[in-house]
């Protein structure tokens, strides 16, 4: 056997040496390298995939100068909405060529002869086709270069080496900056003090070294995977500190960039003593502008841009997409219009089995789970409500249509349900139909259909038996059509509640209102869902572990007690919000502000973004208060 070690066991000593160092409060330095091509990697898909014609492109602009090659004329062309870029090379000759480069890690090495062409025959130019300027499903931020080949090879300048969000881009000074917080403990290495510091309110951090001495050195790392790579953002600003001065600080960096469509961008504060290799770093931190925004931007770490979802739950997709539009509703923010537009667009089509859910989806948002498709309805019908555009509207009335079909007055009197099979009748599916009747009743104008409907369904609702003596919403009906006393959840009480306060704004009718505040009281005051004072479903507590819809009924529970205590302005209800939103801020939240299933803090704790989506709809209640 040969001496050299295979590349894999070769990588696996790499990574036990990162490791080791790791575990010793160290990190290795930043290894200088000479740029060289890479090979190119399989094809970037963000909103398109690479390769498109640039016949497609939104917009044409020309971000980086273009270059003069031998009477050539080579540029690179961007459109921002597209998120995508391709050359052209012009005033050639056949054989003259023409390709970008694409880097993830700041032009150290990059992918070369991306959509190489030549000018052919008679022609005197030719173009690329168009390559992603960003990889968010990958989380990684590149770069693109023009280049080209005639009688000598050059290329144009690196396009956006800068991250930029808003007004604020890389490297701005942080005496400008709006606040300095340091939301993680510094890091102490001989003696230095290396500490993370964040202006919270625009998204921006810089690194501070104190105690050194001439040589010191500190710099910033950032993530757009929460830590776990950061080939782009190693060592940004990297500065020694000044002869005869024992501190020094880096430029500020921004944590968000909307034009590469990532947010929640992770930083952490690393520096050096000049007399030794080792370099040590604080935790990763996310900024938090505000505790919805900050969620918000944690949420959106976990969409799958291309495919226009959160991968792996159908219906759960529909209820983050309805908090992240709560989000932008209540704070006035159009950071994510281009997230409900993407859904949107990629969903509605037809797809096979296991593709988004167990179940085929048929087209609008229609599967064979009455429930799914009523969730996608409320999406739609908020999603009109931020943006007016009419196609929510219309689809958000093609799937209520749907949902119609299902209700039966021949068992239990009426109702809808559950299943396509008729197997069941129960809270959830009735509650939504209530919701969605109700509420295209107050979008549509002239409306009588939807109007009738809702109060038919709020009668039966009332008689059914759903709500038990308590108050509380038990899940379903028996076979005999009696309150089955299943689980209490907090989505259906929601749901519930928010139903009839729809149906009191639309109708006026008192007993409505009433209703929704008994469920509300009833929620807020019981062990079923409350426990001191902090919203609890039975699968928070002990050993229990809630499943992967269970994960996101809180949230659904939230945005429509907000509702009900917009209506009302009731300061008991008020109150009961702001004690979520604090309680999960306080106990619930990591540095990276990501959120978990337990809003009280209590472990085992489980955290995903179904979680995140659901702790999202408790933050934006209470800011939208």
């Amino acid at each position: 056997m040969s001496a050299r070690l295979h590349p894999v066991l070769h990588g696996l000593l790499t990574l036990a040496i990162a490791l080791a160092i790791a575990l010793a409060g160290l990190v290795a330095l930043p290894t200088p390298s000479r740029a060289a091509p890479s090979r190119a990697a399989t094809p970037v898909c963000a909103l398109a995939c690479d390769t498109l014609d640039p016949s497609k492109a939104q917009r044409d602009t020309f971000p980086v100068p273009q270059v003069n090659l031998n009477g050539r004329i080579l540029k690179l062309h961007v459109s921002d909405p597209d998120s995508m870029a391709w050359a052209s090379i012009d005033n050639g000759v056949a054989g003259d060529a023409v390709w970008l480069d694409r880097s993830w890690d700041r032009g150290a090495t990059w992918e070369g002869l991306l959509g190489k062409a030549s000018i052919p025959g008679t022609w005197t130019g030719t173009r690329t086709l168009m390559y992603n300027l960003t990889d968010p499903v990958g989380h990684r931020r590149g770069r693109l270069r023009a280049c080209g080949d005639a009688a000598g090879v050059t290329c144009t300048d690196w396009v956006y080496p800068k991250v930029c969000d808003g007004t604020f881009c890389d490297g701005a000074d942080p005496a400008t900056a709006a606040g300095d917080d340091r939301p993680v403990p510094s890091t102490t290495l001989f003696g230095r003090t290396i500490s993370l510091h964040a202006d919270q309110k625009n998204g921006l951090a810089w690194g501070v070294i104190e105690s050194g001495g001439a040589g010191d050195e500190i710099w910033l790392d950032r993530s757009w995977d929460t830590g776990a790579s950061w080939p782009e953002g190693s060592s940004l600003g990297r500065t020694s500190v000044a002869s005869g001065k024992t501190s020094t600080r880096t430029a500020m960096f921004a944590t968000r960039d909307p034009r590469g469509l990532m947010f929640g961008g992770a930083v952490r504060a690393c520096g050096r003593a000049a007399s030794h290799q080792e370099g040590s770093c604080t935790a990763w931190v996310r900024p938090a502008p505000s505790r919805a925004r900050a969620a918000a931007d944690a949420l959106m770490a976990s969409y799958h841009t291309y495919e226009g979802w959160w991968r792996s739950s159908w219906w759960n997709s529909a209820v983050a997409v309805t908090s992240l539009i709560d989000f932008a509703q209540r704070t006035g923010r159009h950071d994510y219009d281009w997230v409900i537009a993407r859904t949107f667009e990629q969903n509605r089509g037809t797809f096979a089995p296991g593709e988004r859910s167990s179940d085929a989806v048929e087209g609008h948002f229609i599967s064979r789970a009455i429930d799914d498709a009523a969730w996608w309805g409320v999406a739609w019908l908020t999603a009109y409500d931020h943006t007016h555009e009419r196609r929510y509207l219309d689809e958000a009335v093609t799937i209520a249509d749907y949902v119609h079909q299902y209700w039966d007055s021949g068992t239990c009197g009426g109702g809808v349900w559950w299943d396509r099979e008729r197997t069941y009748k129960n809270a959830v599916t009735n509650g939504l139909y209530l919701w969605l009747t109700t509420s295209l009743h107050r979008r549509i104008s002239g409306d009588t259909v939807w109007g009738d409907r809702a109060t038919t369904a709020a009668t039966w609702y009332l008689g059914s038996g759903l709500i038990n003596s308590a108050g509380l919403v038990n899940d379903g009906l028996t076979a005999g059509c009696r309150n089955n006393s299943q689980t209490v959840w907090s989505y259906n009480q929601g749901l519930a509640i928010g139903a009839f306060t729809q149906l009191w704004r639309s109708t006026g009718n008192a007993q409505y209102l009433d209703t929704a505040r008994r469920l509300a009281d009833a929620a807020t005051t019981s062990a079923a869902l409350t426990r001191d004072g902090v919203l609890t479903e039975s699968c928070d507590t002990g050993g229990n572990a809630c499943d992967d819809n269970q994960k996101q009924f809180k949230g659904v529970f939230m945005r429509h007690v907000a509702d009900l205590a917009d209506a009302t302005g009731s300061a008991t209800y008020r109150a009961y919000i702001k004690k979520q939103a604090d309680s999960i801020w306080a106990t619930d939240r990591d540095p990276l502000n990501r959120l978990g299933q337990r809003w009280a803090g209590t472990t085992p704790n489980q955290v995903d973004w179904r979680t995140q989506a659901s702790a999202l709809g408790a933050l934006t209640a209470a800011d939208g208060l």
